[in-house]
């Protein structure tokens, strides 16, 4: 078995989608090859064997043309608040902590992430590990699970991952041998340099600079690739430029504080008759709005506290006025009920708080997690879906209230107001599926693409492994990750 270690010069210079294009491009050549990454932060998750993981991760194993494990990320840190996160430990929440109560125990979560890593390992050729953050980071070494703890506790060899578009690269990779110890600072046996744009001769000075002040091997320079933009981001950081796509219909999507699986909204991004808004906090929300989405969120009450603050009722009342279609996913559908319900203080002091009321329905929050894929089809139209639920709560409808979706476990999920205007549920990645997104644009007077969400990542991946081809030492790093210990 054979492994290398992806860690980054800081947090969001590529790792995740260089994991991804790896692990395909290994699974190309024929290689068995699994994704890890021992502590993801992220409110995106996705649901493997009955509990969740790190999105990034799910799409890493769909790279690797592997079924998606709890074991591929073994810890999950899904935050709350500014101070305090839900812990997940193979794939189930085990608590709540804060922000300084987690970096005191994380060391004891490193037999948990060693478990994950030995069962995963045993049966694969090439294992592609993520960090997280930066080794850098030496304020944080100390019981360290994320990045040089795990490298050095499993004989993992590293590659560093730096960011040249963020400026200071140079500094960055040469500062972090300078920051970092002498032991952890030996697992590094080579560097990358990621999103270079333009002429990368005139990077060969800087280039040759990395490896003299270092000693480690330049794997090579990775520009900018448009295949990139083809697959879900892994953090909704990435949204804070409020991005808008062309098309001919608007549908807007508020950012909450704790927005959460951001990448439910990935197909209709790509619909060349959909522009789609993500609305940062502070701006109102589109008033030309065909559709608005209410986004799931790992904070119900928290978050509908937070769209109050910024006027967003009062868009969303006004747009429902004047005609407009009104869709709330997971948290968002929690929000459009009449009320939430948190008896047993889940997301914080025990309360129960007014909805949004345009669906009569009421959401009690409790301890318990549904997390589950499922499949089935939408009951106005019969148009199948595809996608998976992971929420806390029970939402309960009034009896005459007409179901947005059946199952086809037999269960019916969400709600659908009378002139089907309004609506909820708590299917994530409902549009994956071009039949699903198609009736949903074509009631809002747009033509669907007909393009299958995973057959258009699929394509992406492939085109993603065929560029690290030309860009990255590829037998070097083979080479490296041989050099992992057994």
């Amino acid at each position: 078995m054979a492994a290398v270690m992806l860690q980054g010069t800081g947090s969001d210079v590529g790792k995740s989608v260089l994991v991804a294009g790896l692990c395909r491009l290994l699974a190309n050549r024929g290689l068995k090859v699994v994704p890890f990454k021992p502590q993801n932060m992220s409110n995106n998750a996705a649901v493997a064997q009955g509990g969740e993981i790190g999105r990034a991760q799910a799409l890493q194993a769909m790279a690797s043309r592997a079924v998606p494990s709890i074991d591929m990320n073994p810890v999950l840190i899904k935050p709350q608040s500014d101070t305090g996160a839900q812990v997940v430990v193979h794939g189930k929440v085990i608590g709540t902590l804060g922000a300084a109560d987690y970096q005191h125990h994380k060391g004891e979560l490193l037999s948990a992430v060693m478990q994950s890593w030995d069962r995963l390992r045993a049966g694969a050729d090439m294992v592609i590990v993520e960090g997280a953050g930066s080794p850098a980071e030496i304020n944080l070494r100390a019981g360290d699970i994320a990045n040089m703890g795990f490298a050095r506790a499993a004989g993992v060899p590293v590659v560093l991952v730096g960011d040249i578009d963020r400026g200071g690269v140079i500094a960055s990779i040469v500062g972090t041998k300078a920051v970092i110890d002498e032991a952890d600072a030996a697992m590094i046996h080579g560097f990358v340099i990621n999103k270079f744009r333009g002429d990368v001769r005139l990077f060969d000075d800087g280039y040759a600079q990395i490896e003299q002040r270092t000693g480690w091997s330049g794997l090579g320079v990775i520009p900018w690739l448009a295949a990139a933009r083809q697959l879900p981001a892994e953090d909704a950081v990435v949204l804070d430029a409020a991005a808008a796509t062309d098309g001919a219909i608007t549908i807007a999507v508020p950012m909450l504080s704790r927005i959460a699986n951001v990448d439910d909204f990935d197909p209709l991004a790509h619909e060349p008759g959909v522009r789609l808004t993500m609305v940062p906090p502070g701006q109102p929300l589109p008033g030309d709005a065909a559709l608005i989405i209410l986004p799931g969120t790992k904070a119900t009450i928290t978050d509908l506290a937070f769209l109050r603050a910024q006027g967003w009722d009062i868009d969303i009342a006004a747009h429902v006025r004047r005609g407009g279609a009104l869709l709330g996913i997971c948290g968002g559908y929690q929000m459009l009920g009449q009320a939430i319900e948190d008896p047993d203080g889940v997301e914080g002091a025990p309360e129960t708080v007014a909805g949004l009321g345009y669906l009569p329905v009421t959401t009690r929050l409790t301890a318990d997690k549904r997390m589950v894929d499922v499949t089935g089809t939408s009951l106005r139209d019969d148009q199948p879906f595809t996608g998976y639920e992971i929420h806390v709560g029970q939402t309960r409808a009034l009896p005459q209230v007409q179901p947005l979706l059946r199952l086809d476990s037999g269960e019916h999920d969400g709600a659908i107001s009378p002139d089907g205007r309004i609506a909820g549920c708590y299917i994530h990645r409902l549009f994956d599926h071009p039949a699903q997104r198609g009736a949903w644009l074509a009631r809002l007077g747009a033509q669907g693409d007909g393009v299958a969400q995973q057959h258009r990542v699929d394509q992406a991946l492939d085109s993603l492994a065929a560029s690290l081809e030309d860009y990255v030492d590829i037998d070097r790093l083979l080479a490296i990750a041989r050099h992992s210990h057994d």
